[in-house]
């Protein structure tokens, strides 16, 4: 067959430019591809557009938080005699919960600075519990009394005012057996059935006004300063001040010390002291290695607690918040007795500070506005009813006078 010169001629152009091309391209394959700009793939459109994104719930500040905020600048007065004796530190601090030896372990272990705190909520306020933990309340006079373990403290009395750490109204404070009462300048509170047994001074530390209070040396005893104790932080005086910490914990140089941090410790926390009280709430006193029964301490006469003729050692006699008792409470008349005569009992029960606080604090006050009785969040009521106590079946040693039923139905999930 002839071939066409006009259409052979085409095809060896085509073949000629195909090989050209195909070198072209083994070429740029060898040195790397020539940048060029990515192209861009407009998003799909969905046939219905997704709702959208649901807002996180408003909360509130963390219980460390809140309690920080409010957590006293402490003046701690010390005596010469015996200074680590009065420093404030944790009930484990010797590294167990063995309680009846803590007063034997002052010299054998640092004495970090710590402080208890718990908060119980209602709709209208949150109560913060604050405790300070001395290995030994002991004396260096003639014809007095000591005991292992001192866990006294105060409550704190915060308005949800709508500010993200509310509004402090008051404090009580735990002085041995009694409790003293104190409002900052501007208070609503009143005197309700307790007086008013001073004014709380405040002083700005760490974002927020914060009362100052104060507690003995040897005893104890709290209260609002300057209304304990002989420190109030003059040169000449022999004490402590302590300011309040989320994380950090420190030993005093001395007992005169003018600026040592103490770390707040959540009652509640995964194997702290409330756990250890649930733990042992019904274990014989020879079981249990912290409490000797419901909210008290084990404590003994070793390492020369009651030493000497005069002075002696009551076993068993410190207390835990859930155990706070005031021993002159405004009291009422629930009987008669058989020969005539009139039964009173305190209108406020031992452990209400902790357990119960809305109706200590409506009964100490008046002025208080809108004011909840119902408890949005107290572990202490909630872990007891979990753990199946209630009237039938009580922690060994509790109160007789304290109506754990009627303490359950002061539980409520919602606010009216």
């Amino acid at each position: 067959m002839r071939r066409s010169e006009p259409l052979w001629g085409a095809i060896c152009a085509t073949l000629i430019l195909l090989a050209s091309a195909e070198t072209s391209l083994a070429g740029q394959v060898a040195q790397g591809p020539t940048p060029s700009r990515p192209q861009v793939r407009p998003a799909p459109v969905p046939a219905t557009p997704p709702p959208p994104a649901a807002l996180p719930p408003a909360r509130g500040p963390s219980d460390l938080d809140l309690a920080f905020y409010h957590a006293p600048i402490h003046y701690q007065d010390t005596d010469s005699t015996n200074y680590r004796a009065d420093y404030t530190t944790r009930v484990d601090y010797d590294n167990n919960w063995v309680a009846d030896d803590n007063w034997d372990n002052l010299n054998r272990f640092q004495l970090r600075a710590h402080a208890y705190f718990s908060v119980v909520e209602t709709c209208t306020h949150w109560f913060i519990v604050y405790g300070f933990f001395h290995p030994r309340d002991w004396t260096d006079s003639a014809a007095d009394q000591e005991h292992e373990n001192d866990l006294e403290g105060l409550l704190a009395i915060i308005r949800k005012d709508g500010s993200r750490f509310g509004r402090l109204e008051g404090i009580v404070t735990v002085f041995h057996l009694d409790f003293y009462s104190y409002t900052p300048s501007g208070s609503s509170l009143t005197k309700g059935r307790e007086t008013i047994d001073g004014t709380l001074t405040m002083r700005f530390y760490e974002g927020s006004w914060r009362p100052l209070t104060a507690q003995q040396a040897k005893g104890h005893g709290l209260k609002a300063w300057p209304f304990a104790g002989d420190f109030q932080g003059k040169p000449n005086q022999d004490g402590i001040i302590y300011f309040p910490s989320k994380t950090t914990g420190e030993v005093p140089s001395s007992g005169n010390d003018r600026d040592v941090k103490y770390q707040l410790l959540d009652i509640f926390a995964p194997g702290g002291l409330w756990e250890r009280q649930l733990a042992e709430a019904g274990l014989p006193r020879a079981s249990a290695l912290t409490s000797a029964q419901w909210g008290k301490f084990k404590g003994n006469e070793s390492g020369g607690c009651g030493r000497g003729i005069t002075v002696t050692c009551v076993g068993d006699s410190a207390n835990l918040p859930w155990k706070w008792d005031d021993g002159d409470d405004a009291r009422i008349r629930v009987g008669t007795a058989s020969s005539g005569a009139p039964i009173y009992a305190s209108e406020v029960q031992p452990g209400e500070m902790a357990l119960d606080p809305a109706h200590l604090v409506d009964l100490y006050f008046d002025g208080l506005g809108n004011f909840s009785h119902k408890y949005l969040r107290n572990r202490y009521i909630a872990d007891l009813k979990s753990r199946g106590y209630g009237p039938g079946r009580l922690p060994r040693g509790w109160p007789a006078q304290l109506d754990l039923g009627s303490l359950f139905l002061k539980l409520t999930t919602q606010c009216p």
